[in-house]
């Protein structure tokens, strides 16, 4: 019987990952605000991802370590690029420059509500009464910060209602990105970040947009390979490790760090609603990184992503035998066992 200790529990790994994933987008929002001051929306967006395409580039793995981007993968790629690095930035660029960088950053609560709506419709990923307590907690908590700035009169509803555009954006971006999660990381980086950059570098340049100075260019270069890039990059690993739904939920921190940032950069529109919806999202985060443990049953598959042989799922036979991450296809065997679990690439079995 195969060990899965602490150190290969899919939730801990997972969690980590889209923690780390969320404290870099997190950070960025405030920050996007700050050195964007005064650009236009287009080509925000463009110098965002032209960062992370780049970061893409310096992090891709050797050869063999890492499961290459298909061919058969462009389609999906062309509309994470569409939502993800297009809609999105621009959206939440916009919003930007008509609200506070802390209520843009809370209001991007809701992306994790959306990912785990749009993860149940599209992959049937399993959404038990634990996590759909989860969702509601974060939807709630999201509700009260968004009330919280009611009273901040109508000047900002349309930058709010940006930024709610784009969560539904991303979110839509992050369940496509699912299948693509036993992709080399750095490849599905590059190639979304390549094609949103050239698609909003266009819309830039036929909307007449000025460009930005060397200084705001260089800043915006650096967010994006850290707040778009790596935090990418983070963000699929996580989902490989757990499943869309639940990456989506511990994402969901970003904006709460984004907000305390922003706060520390100076915005001092914070009331009375940002505490009790930062602890409704904290407690749906605890909720959502639960594990269920029972008996069930492992169909055969045959697929191809970067693996271990000391994690409990690959015991296939190699001569010699490797040490550490690889990536070529191979089969599982159908087998039945107890551990606990999440909807990763070896979980997507049904609960009654």
């Amino acid at each position: 019987m195969p060990s899965f200790d602490s150190e290969h529990r899919p939730a801990v790994k997972g969690g980590l990952l889209a923690l780390s994933a969320a404290m870099l987008f997190g950070a960025s929002t405030p920050l996007v605000q700050r050195m964007g001051a005064g650009l236009e929306p287009f080509v925000t967006a463009a110098l965002l991802y032209a960062g992370a395409a780049a970061l893409g580039m310096l992090t891709r793995q050797p050869v063999g370590r890492e499961a290459a981007v298909r061919r058969s993968d462009l389609p999906r790629l062309l509309w994470m690029a569409l939502f993800g690095a297009a809609v999105g930035p621009v959206a939440l660029a916009w919003g930007l420059q008509h609200t506070s960088g802390t209520s843009a950053s809370l209001m991007l609560t809701l992306e994790a509500v959306f990912t785990a709506l749009f993860a149940r419709a599209l992959y049937a990923e399993v959404m038990d009464r634990r996590v759909w307590i989860a969702v509601i907690l974060l939807a709630a908590g999201g509700a009260v910060l968004i009330a919280d700035r009611g009273d901040a009169g109508d000047a900002q509803s349309w930058g709010l209602l940006a930024v709610i555009a784009a969560t539904v954006a991303w979110g839509v971006d992050n369940t496509l990105s699912r299948a693509v999660a036993e992709r080399d990381p750095a490849q599905v980086v590059v190639a979304k970040s390549a094609l949103g950059m050239l698609l909003t570098l266009m819309l830039s340049r036929f909307a007449g947009e000025p460009l930005p100075g060397w200084q705001q260019a260089i800043s915006l270069l650096l967010i994006g390979a850290t707040g778009y890039g790596l935090s990418l990059r983070m963000y699929l690993l996580a989902q490989r490790a757990f499943g869309a739904a639940r990456t989506g939920s511990v994402f969901a921190f970003a904006p709460f760090i984004g907000a305390a940032i922003a706060v520390l950069m100076g915005d001092s529109s914070l009331g009375w609603g940002t505490l009790v919806g930062g602890l409704l999202m904290v407690a749906g985060i605890v909720v959502h990184l639960g594990e269920r443990q029972h008996q069930h049953l492992h169909p055969a598959l045959d697929h191809e992503h970067a693996h271990r042989h000391d994690d409990g799922h690959h015991d296939h036979a190699h001569d010699p035998m490797p040490t550490g991450s690889h990536s070529h296809r191979h089969t599982h065997a159908a087998t039945r066992h107890t551990h606990a679990h999440v909807p990763n690439l070896h979980h997507q079995h049904g609960h009654e």
